[in-house]
């Protein structure tokens, strides 16, 4: 029905239908552009489209499990993403397979010149394997924000604020490999006398007072120093700690195994002749022990007698030597409780003999000590004695002389041995004209 047909109602109706379906479609659109931008906004954030990024790269041996897109790890964190994964040119005798990366903010500050490497681990048992970034230990960042520039040593002791301004390359030695003044250092007057000292006449500077968004110098190993960075300069080069592939190294232990297996087999042949062998030893052993068994029960039998009544000690024993031995053995304590009684008296009386023996040498003490006074206050006394002794022996010897008194003197003679002496088993020996011979 065309549009002029319709009542003046209807016709104000249908216009209020199509505004309301205006607006929704304009509400709808609104929302879809809001999700989109929101969409784009989560997945920038997630990407890092909006987070200032550091390019490095690393050169492998193979790239086997490694895809662009793949992420970057650093401390189990997800820090970045591979961009790059190209073969390197056909001169290049030493590497073989050229990735780049990118590391987002802050989590290139972690990298630092000394101590940062590149992982290539496995990450799954498929073959697939992922980058790792280790954190730095010492040296340089490998990146600066600071304002980069180089000048002359005149230009550098004009300076207003030394404090604020930093080496940016390393100074060595001109006759010994080794770094005089490090990079990073800041520029002290002490500094600057010691670079004009070696015969510097311009040197790079950092202005550590100004931080920008973007990255202003990198690391250059070869040089020891900061170089200006541009979106065409060459990214950072990180020496990588490569790990085979899981499918790689499970194809070389299976290799290993066959290259083994004919050893493994000659020596399970070897234990199989072994255990033939235990077998017939083990049935032997057990032979052994058959024929041993009577011995072992006689044995068995033998020890059960040796206990209780009509034991060993029955065997050699007469009942009635058992009989005084028990009765002896029944004694035995009451013995040794008299013998220890008897030893308690024994020292009683050694101690009452010792109590009297000490008195009596003390009664001799006494004497003797009286007849030492005597003689000391009588000092003709022994004289006396002695001549009264002398006379007595005189008299005796006289009295030995005298021919009454001789023979009470006369010298016992010698008795014979019992052994000569005559009985009833030994005759008696006489001479050839005694009567009765």
């Amino acid at each position: 029905m065309p549009l002029q047909d319709l009542t003046p109602e209807l016709r104000t109706r249908l216009n209020r239908v199509e505004r309301w379906a205006g607006w929704f479609v304009l509400l709808a659109l609104c929302l879809l552009l809001v999700g989109l931008a929101y969409y784009i906004h989560h997945t920038a954030q997630r990407r890092g489209w909006f987070v200032v990024k550091a390019r490095y790269f690393t050169l492998l041996d193979r790239a086997t499990g490694l895809q662009v897109g793949d992420p970057v790890k650093l401390m189990g964190f997800e820090v970045g993403r591979i961009t790059r994964v190209e073969a390197q040119p056909p001169e290049d005798f030493y590497y073989n397979v050229y990735v780049e990366f990118e590391i987002r903010a802050p989590y290139y500050g972690y990298l630092w010149t000394t101590g940062s490497r590149v992982r290539v681990t496995p990450a799954d048992l498929w073959g697939k394997r992922e980058l790792e970034v280790t954190k730095g230990t010492g040296g340089t960042p490998t990146y600066i924000f600071h304002p980069l520039r180089e000048l002359s040593l005149s230009e550098a002791e004009q300076l207003t604020d030394p404090n604020h301004w930093q080496l940016a390359e390393d100074i060595y030695d001109a006759e010994a490999p080794h770094i005089l003044i490090p990079a990073l250092t800041r520029l002290q007057p002490e500094v600057l006398q010691q670079l004009r000292k070696l015969g510097r006449t311009r040197i790079r500077l950092l202005n550590t007072r100004e931080t920008r968004r973007w990255m202003t110098g990198i690391w250059n190993d070869r040089e020891a120093r900061y170089d200006p960075y541009t979106p065409r300069t060459a990214p950072y080069w990180l020496r990588a700690e490569e790990t085979p592939a899981l499918t790689e190294r499970l194809d070389h232990l299976v290799r290993q195994v066959e290259e083994a297996l004919p050893g493994l087999l000659a020596l399970t042949n070897e234990a199989r002749a072994m255990l033939g062998e235990f077998t017939a030893l083990t049935r032997e052993l057990r032979n052994r022990a058959e024929a041993l068994r009577p011995t072992v029960e006689h044995l068995n039998a033998l020890a059960a007698q040796l206990r209780g009544e009509g034991a060993l000690g029955a065997w050699l024993l007469e009942p009635a030597l058992r009989a005084h031995l028990q009765e002896v053995l029944a004694m035995a304590p009451q013995t040794l409780t008299q013998t220890t009684q008897l030893l308690g008296h024994a020292d009683q009386s050694l101690l009452r003999l010792t109590d009297e023996l000490a008195q009596s040498l003390e009664h001799l003490a006494a004497i003797t000590g009286g007849l030492r006074q005597q003689v000391e206050s009588n000092p003709d006394m022994l004289e006396t004695i002695s001549r009264t002794l002398r006379h007595v022996d005189e008299l005796v010897q006289g009295l030995k002389r005298h021919w009454l008194l001789r023979s009470a003197f006369r010298p016992r003679a010698p008795q014979a041995p019992e052994s000569s002496k005559p009985g009833p088993d030994r005759p008696v020996l006489q001479a050839p004209n005694d009567p009765g011979h």
